[in-house]
């Protein structure tokens, strides 16, 4: 087999039956494998996504044990694979709390990296909608990256899109690939997603695989989508609007190498104080 050389981000409508959306989820990983995927990246929540927050409390699992994580290692090793498995509701130290765990499994199917959520979506918009993660999660503490093929990768969740200074840290661990899986709202996608994802690649000159929930869920629920890959120029390389689906790209080391070495912005950081 060639060497897989594709970016695919996976775009979902997930709703609160966790085996119906790992159906899902498989066959969308089916689908970017076959088309020569090695990086593939699930949304935020792909395994559930419930009528209300503290949902995810009841179908949480043990680290290392679940449903949800038996899939994602038992899909990396069926296609020899580098699989990001969104966020998995991974229980922590404190039982009215969950962690939301971007866990990453490898060909072998082994996990290589887990990266919990850092920053916490609590907020309330002008169309009087609010949200109140950290009423059932627990944040995280540390970053993540690991090495594939591809490039060393950088893990992000939704929210965290909105704080650079993640991103320049991943950067100074050797990120080239930042991947944001998400679940961001039809407001405020509307509004900022693309801004953000294109923001996210031009300044760490890195590409950018974001894979968001899309469209109307089961519980009633409305999610922006538009999952897409950019490059480190800021181009949109592959983009989906609406519904479940497999956006992908041809992640070329050159372009990144040539790129970084012409334009050398990263080297031109200055420490300010």
């Amino acid at each position: 087999m060639a060497e897989r050389s594709g970016l695919a981000a996976i775009q979902m409508v997930s709703g609160d039956d966790v085996a119906n959306n790992l159906d899902s989820a498989g066959a969308l990983v089916d689908r970017a494998a076959a088309a020569n995927a090695g990086l593939v990246v699930l949304p935020e929540n792909f395994g559930f996504l419930g009528r209300r927050e503290r949902d995810k409390l009841a179908v949480a699992e043990d680290d290392g044990d679940g449903p949800m994580q038996a899939f994602l290692a038992d899909a990396a090793r069926r296609h020899g694979i580098h699989l990001v498995g969104g966020t998995v509701p991974l229980r922590g130290e404190d039982p009215n709390r969950v962690r939301a765990a971007c866990l990453v499994y490898g060909p072998d199917g082994a996990r290589v990296a887990r990266y919990d959520k850092m920053h916490l979506f609590d907020v309330r918009l002008e169309d009087g909608q609010a949200y109140r993660e950290s009423a059932s999660l627990e944040p995280g503490e540390g970053l993540a990256c690991f090495d594939c093929p591809l490039g060393r990768v950088g893990l992000s969740i939704c929210y965290d899109l909105r704080f650079p200074e993640l991103y320049r840290a991943l950067v100074d661990r050797g990120a080239e690939i930042l991947v944001v899986p998400s679940a961001f709202t039809a407001t405020t996608g509307a509004a900022h997603w693309e801004i953000l994802v294109r923001a996210r690649a031009v300044e760490n000159l890195c590409y950018v695989v974001a894979s968001d929930q899309g469209g109307e869920h089961p519980t009633g629920r409305h999610t922006h989508g538009e999952s897409m890959v950019v490059d480190p120029w800021g181009r949109v390389l592959a983009r989906r609007s609406l519904g479940p689906g497999v956006v992908q790209a041809t992640m070329e080391r050159e372009v990144l190498a040539d790129l970084r070495q012409r334009f050398p912005a990263l080297e031109h950081r200055r420490t300010l104080a």
